[in-house]
């Protein structure tokens, strides 16, 4: 792939979008190829955490690339058929509500528009402190349609929300941390160290666990408290019969550092 790099290391799939030229932004053969690597960490049950960031220090991601957009309107009906022929290949990150592994944004610089949809849709957002957060499509004559109008508002309080989807406006990462969005901001030479920590804890749960506390977590926001609690989830099913919960008991008792098998 030459607009993806993806990187494995142990159980981790490092995924970089890889078009500092473009600031990182999406063009569809980058969906194409970004929409590869998620089926890739998905399907794979050695891959327990990815971590998602952009190429180079500038931006994680600016969105949509709004340059080859204007070449593709230029070139009418035919322009726009091409486009929707390569989308129809690709899941976006932001519609994969069922993805119930763990992944990290890193963000290395600005995520705008679709950058911020991709860091919404993460589980964990380390931000160096550099970099700005926004959904500006409404000064492009766009909305944020890829669900950052649905998420910003149900991750941070609504009235900031809607102060900056009406009016395109950025937040710095400090800023993103006093709302809750981000989870930790540090100097851009320290995100590789910090977002390894991150990751680190990550790997010593059982990936079992992680994953039965990621869709029991997010499936449960749709239902009342008491229903919530009720419900079935697959992999709590899975986690109670595997041999991890066993073996972190056991541990324990034995002390010493489980031996995760993610089965």
């Amino acid at each position: 792939m030459e607009r993806i790099d993806v990187q494995v290391q142990g159980h981790v799939a490092r995924i970089t979008i890889n078009r500092p030229e473009r600031r990182n932004a999406f063009d569809p053969d980058t969906h194409i190829e970004f929409s590869a690597a998620l089926d890739r960490f998905e399907s794979d049950d050695d891959l327990w955490v990815a971590v998602l960031t952009g190429a180079g220090d500038q931006a994680f991601c600016a969105g949509r690339d709004l340059k080859q957009l204007a070449e593709s309107n230029a070139r009418g009906a035919e322009g726009a058929a091409e486009d929707a022929a390569k989308m129809a290949r690709v899941t976006r990150l932001t519609d994969r509500f069922e993805l119930s592994k763990p992944i990290v944004a890193a963000l290395n610089g600005h995520a705008l528009g679709g950058g911020l949809e991709l860091a919404l849709a993460c589980d964990i957002i380390v931000a160096a402190e550099h970099a700005e957060l926004g959904l500006p499509e409404p000064r492009r004559g766009l909305i944020a349609g890829a669900m950052g109008v649905h998420r910003l508002p149900r991750q941070i309080p609504l009235k900031v929300a809607m102060g900056h989807l009406l009016t395109g406006r950025h937040m710095t990462a400090a800023r993103a941390y006093e709302l809750g969005l981000v989870n930790e901001v540090v100097p851009g030479g320290e995100l590789g160290e910090a977002v390894q920590r991150w990751v680190d804890d990550i790997l010593a749960c059982s990936p079992l666990a992680v994953r039965a506390s990621k869709q029991a977590a997010m499936a449960g926001l749709e239902v009342p408290l008491p229903l919530a609690g009720r419900v079935r989830y697959d992999w709590e099913e899975r986690r109670r019969q595997s041999d991890d919960a066993r073996e972190g008991p056991r541990a324990f008792s034995e002390k010493r550092a489980p031996n995760w098998t993610g089965h």
